[in-house]
């Protein structure tokens, strides 16, 4: 299969966003020039980095940009200097950071969210049944510390850490297809050939994905001293460190996808535009990432990227903090934290005060509150209360949406379960709106059925052993201070049928942690898969074993191979099934038939309950930052506004 014809194959299962960014920032990949060629003809560098080569204490231009740097065609050629400022929550905000100084991976989204283009390889072939991907990675890159970025660092990356049973209890899923792992070869220094034991069509989309960036995440000649295979002083080492084994040390120095401990070692080398110089620790009020001076992108005209000296992280404890930090013009862009509708008439009104716009963000989620009851609760009763779908289904009958679509998000949505968004291909109407009506009587005659019939002197149902029919739901309020008032609705609606809930408001390692446990009743979240279900099914089956929050041990199940979790039913599995042959076909009827399938028997379990379809954001971009998409999808697959590549922003003086 041609590269042209694999990135067709996320434009004709997604909704068309072509035309969001026209005419303002786009990125491309141009036809590979030489660095030297670039040097020759003027190329330039950032001031600070020119001042050190002249000292002698940084190697020229062209010998630390790789023989064909990756060429971004930038809107308007940008100016260097200045710092991003944006903020942060607390001490688990790290995908915060991520989202714009990352993910590098071999392949990254266009900006369209249509398909992928080069970034780390310059090209790549793919057989004709998606088996086979061999890499092609540009000559020449380098770590951030200098160091040569070569075929050995993915083999230590894939083969070494992701694969590895002590550092990742299962093999990263990004990485598995038809049950087992990819294996790679290195085929020579900069080749590297991925092969996979089914067809696996989506890989090279997945690869763009914040989860896809195993492959290129660990260097191996900084990591490798942390781990056993290299140093067999490693477990010894980790353990004087104060770590438990030799697997927390590696965590510690090298971080993953989705730690804080990621951007809590400055001496961590990456590829990223800009590397820690303040580091994300307990107890740090801010967070500095600074350019890195081994960057392999440029502009048209030679100009090595980023064009902004360093981006500066403020921490905050409350979302009221950080707005003030908006509305004070201290804070050049954010969506992150404060783009509730609540806020929207606060930011509207003192844009001239903080000189800034708001830009538009599309949202791909298919649900905007996402109610994960946990069927396999640990208590025996409270899984048997809460894994009955008609219970399930009560409640859903329960909630009065309309109501909260009209006080919490201003008349800006519609009642909605979960399925690919309307207009979307795959769009499942009977799935969509299962159980959506407001009908308190019809509820209250299942809890009655059920043997919930029975009520204390407040009116609140019992269960048969005598316990009141209650639960909390985990909801991070600064994540998502929108769904904290939605379910506070929703506990009065439920309350009129006799359900007591606790809306339980917690911070986000906490509610992390509560999920991993499996010790929560019940959790809420955003729903994804509106425009990206193929590479985040987490609502449709048990895939993400973090967020598929109503059936971890399922999940837990299905990464490990059956080796940990809980064995799920068969609709589970089928729908596991099936999504391995819609991701591995490149017959683009058939995966459309797989995915009905799928969707059909996540119709048939109705395993979470959903309140409205996910709406429309926003956020406050500063007036003098220029190369910033006036809209931009929204999603985790397309990590936004890393996909735009915040390397190319800048500020006009």
């Amino acid at each position: 299969m041609a590269k042209s014809e694999t990135n067709q194959l996320t434009a004709a299962w997604s909704v068309d966003r072509r035309g969001f960014l026209k005419g303002v920032a786009s990125a491309a990949a141009l036809t590979a020039i030489p660095s030297h060629v670039f040097a020759q003809a003027g190329g330039k560098e950032s001031p600070d980095l020119a001042k050190l080569v002249a000292e002698g204490k940084l190697p020229p231009l062209a010998q630390r940009l790789p023989e064909n740097p990756d060429v971004i065609q930038v809107k308007d050629i940008g100016k260097y200097g200045g710092t991003l400022r944006r903020g942060l929550r607390g001490s688990s905000d790290h995908n915060g950071i991520l989202k714009v100084i990352g993910p590098q991976n071999f392949v990254r989204w266009n900006v369209e969210f249509t398909g992928v283009v080069p970034n780390l390889a310059h090209k790549w072939d793919v057989n004709a049944d998606a088996t086979e991907f061999t890499f092609y990675l540009r000559k020449g890159l380098k770590w951030s510390d200098g160091k040569p970025f070569t075929a050995d660092d993915v083999l230590f990356s894939i083969e070494d850490c992701a694969k590895n049973p002590e550092l990742f209890k299962a093999t990263p899923s990004v990485i598995v297809i038809g049950g087992k792992p990819v294996e790679v070869t290195k085929v020579d220094e900069t080749t590297v050939k991925f092969k996979f034991a089914a067809p696996y069509a989506l890989f090279l989309e997945n690869l763009a994905t914040p989860l896809g960036q195993h492959t290129t995440l660990f260097a191996k000649h900084y990591c490798s001293q942390f781990h056993p295979k290299y140093n067999p002083n490693a477990e010894a080492a980790a353990k004087a460190a104060g770590q438990s084994d030799w697997a927390a040390g590696f965590r510690a120095k090298c971080g993953d996808i989705e730690i804080p401990s990621r951007w809590g070692n400055p001496e961590r080398p990456t590829m990223d535009p800009w590397i820690i110089k303040e580091a994300y620790t307990g107890g740090a009020t801010r967070v500095v990432a600074v350019r890195n001076p081994y960057f392999w992108q440029v502009d048209q005209q030679g100009n090595q990227l980023p064009y902004i000296d360093q981006v500066n992280y403020s921490i905050s404890q409350d979302v009221e903090s950080l707005m003030l930090d908006v509305v004070g013009g201290k804070i050049d862009y954010q969506d992150r934290h404060i783009n509730s509708l609540a806020n929207k008439p606060t930011l509207s009104q003192n844009t001239k005060r903080g000189d800034y716009h708001l830009v538009e963000l599309i949202a791909a989620n298919a649900q905007q509150v996402q109610i994960h009851l946990n069927i396999l609760h640990k208590d025996p009763k409270m899984r048997e209360m809460l894994g009955n779908k008609e219970f399930r289904k009560a409640l859903s009958l329960g909630i009065n949406r309309q109501e909260i679509i009209d006080l919490v998000y201003l008349g800006q949505s519609q009642p909605y379960q979960t399925s690919p968004r309307p207009g979307h291909p795959w769009y499942h109407e009977k799935l969509a709106k299962q159980f959506i009506e407001h009908n308190p009587t019809e509820a209250n005659a299942i809890l009655d059925k059920l043997g919930y019939n029975k009520k204390d002197g407040q009116g609140m149902r019992l269960r048969p052993d005598g316990q009141k029919v209650f639960f909390s739901i985990d909801v991070i309020p600064t994540l998502y201070p929108d769904q904290v008032d939605a379910l506070e609705l929703v506990k009065r609606h439920w309350a009129d049928i006799g359900v007591d809930i606790k809306v339980n408001t917690i911070e986000r390692a906490l509610y992390y942690t509560r999920g991993d446990n499996n010790d929560h009743d019940a959790a809420s979240w955003s729903g994804s898969g509106g425009l990206d279900m193929m590479f985040d099914p987490r609502d449709y089956f048990a895939y993400h074993p973090q967020g598929s929050r109503y059936a971890i041990p399922w999940a837990n199940w299905l990464t490990s191979g059956g080796k940990s979790g809980e064995e799920p039913p068969e609709s589970q599995k089928k729908r596991m099934a099936l999504f391995d042959q819609a991701r591995g076909t490149t017959d683009l009827a058939k995966r459309a038939e797989y995915v009905k399938q799928l969707l059909d028997l996540t119709y048939e379990a109705f395993e979470t309950v959903g309140v409205c379809l996910g709406v429309n954001s926003f956020g406050v971009c500063k007036n003098n930052l220029m190369n910033v998409p006036e809209k931009m999808p929204d999603s985790w697959s397309y990590p936004n506004p890393a996909p735009t590549l915040p390397a190319q922003y800048f500020f006009k003086t």
